[in-house]
């Protein structure tokens, strides 16, 4: 079992420096969408605005520039007296997973302190329907894997990041949620994870997207390392192999099941979130398999799916349909990806 980061190969046409090079070219970009008024990213969703800055502090981490801490700041002075609640815990989770990334950038305590407080909202989600788990929305209409991937990638990560007894409950939720989710039926024969779960409680069939590949790779990844149980690793493996051969076009190019021409506001932030959490477990957990995969994307990315002014559309193999914040910070988590090997 490993944790540790590998150590990346130069290449020869460029090695990762054309990769920072993009990452930061596609990041100015995706700053030119921040709303400073709203604290949000126009063109783009609730949501979305959580992944959109959890992508510019990956990207400030690894340049070492100052964007991901001051629009994090700006965020949450437009945006805490709402606490980051809402009516989807999915919603709830991605806001969680954005101040804690912000708080590892800055070490500002009012971003872990929010990060506790909405995950305490999430909690009030869990029932005994379908056996546990936490509903997608507060209606409580239907129990789906987003937002439990999500509650245990945020449990693990605030159990590494508190201390005492807060620290053991959160690792005691992460646990559970992930025994319950293993035993769902949520994971199919193909190692794939479809959307939910139907009324009868079992797999409904629905799209394997490509966000549930990739929120428990991360989710898996964290618990694995507070728990040292290496089956947790091997599961995240079959997984992200079984997306890295399956949910993709014949030249390996990752591929939403809603592509090219039907997927909303939302489908188009799902690739950004797998290849985010592939980098996550391969940084702990390398695979030469990942790194390719990884290098490839970012490649057809910048190559064959970006405009004259750097602006980046949402099928990778191309060509350039239209832009907005979603797609921009999807394929800025595959370039962040690439310039962290």
């Amino acid at each position: 079992m490993i944790f540790a980061s590998g150590v990346a190969v130069a290449e020869p046409d460029g090695g990762n420096s054309r990769y920072d090079r993009w990452a930061r070219t596609s990041g100015t970009v995706l700053a030119g969408w921040y709303n400073s008024q709203t604290g949000l990213y126009d063109t783009t969703n609730w949501w979305n605005a959580a992944n959109a800055l959890n992508a510019e502090i990956d990207l400030s981490r690894q340049q070492r520039l100052d964007v991901g801490a001051r629009h994090a700041a700006i965020t949450y002075e437009r945006n805490i007296a709402g606490g980051f609640f809402n009516h989807y815990y999915d919603d709830e989770g991605w806001w969680a997973l954005a101040w804690i990334n912000a708080y590892d950038l800055t070490k500002d305590k009012r971003y872990l302190a929010t990060a506790r407080s909405v995950f305490g909202d999430m909690t009030t989600g869990w029932d005994d329907v379908c056996g546990g788990g936490i509903w997608w929305n507060k209606e409580r209409t239907y129990k789906n894997a987003i937002p439990n991937e999500l509650f245990i990638s945020v449990a693990a990560r605030l159990a590494a990041r508190t201390k005492g007894a807060a620290s053991k409950e959160y690792l005691e939720w992460a646990r559970k949620g992930w025994t319950w989710f293993a035993n769902s039926g949520m994971i199919n024969s193909a190692g794939l994870i479809n959307d939910g779960l139907d009324d009868s409680c079992a797999n409904n069939g629905r799209p394997t997207w490509t966000y549930n590949q990739g929120v428990i790779l991360g989710a898996l990844t964290d618990l694995a390392v507070l728990t040292r149980d290496p089956e947790l690793l091997r599961t995240a493996h079959r997984i992200a192999n079984a997306a890295i051969t399956t949910i993709v076009y014949p030249n390996g190019i990752l591929r939403e099941p809603c592509e090219p021409t039907v997927c909303g506001a939302d489908g188009p932030q799902f690739k950004g979130v797998f290849m985010r959490n592939l980098s996550y477990l391969n940084e702990r957990s390398p695979r030469p398999q990942y790194a390719d995969f990884i290098r490839l994307n970012a490649k057809s990315i910048w190559e064959h799916n970006r405009n004259a002014a750097n602006q980046i559309g949402l099928v990778w193999t191309g060509p350039f349909d239209s832009a907005d914040a979603a797609r921009q910070s999807s394929a800025q988590d595959a370039l962040n990806a690439a310039a962290a090997l």
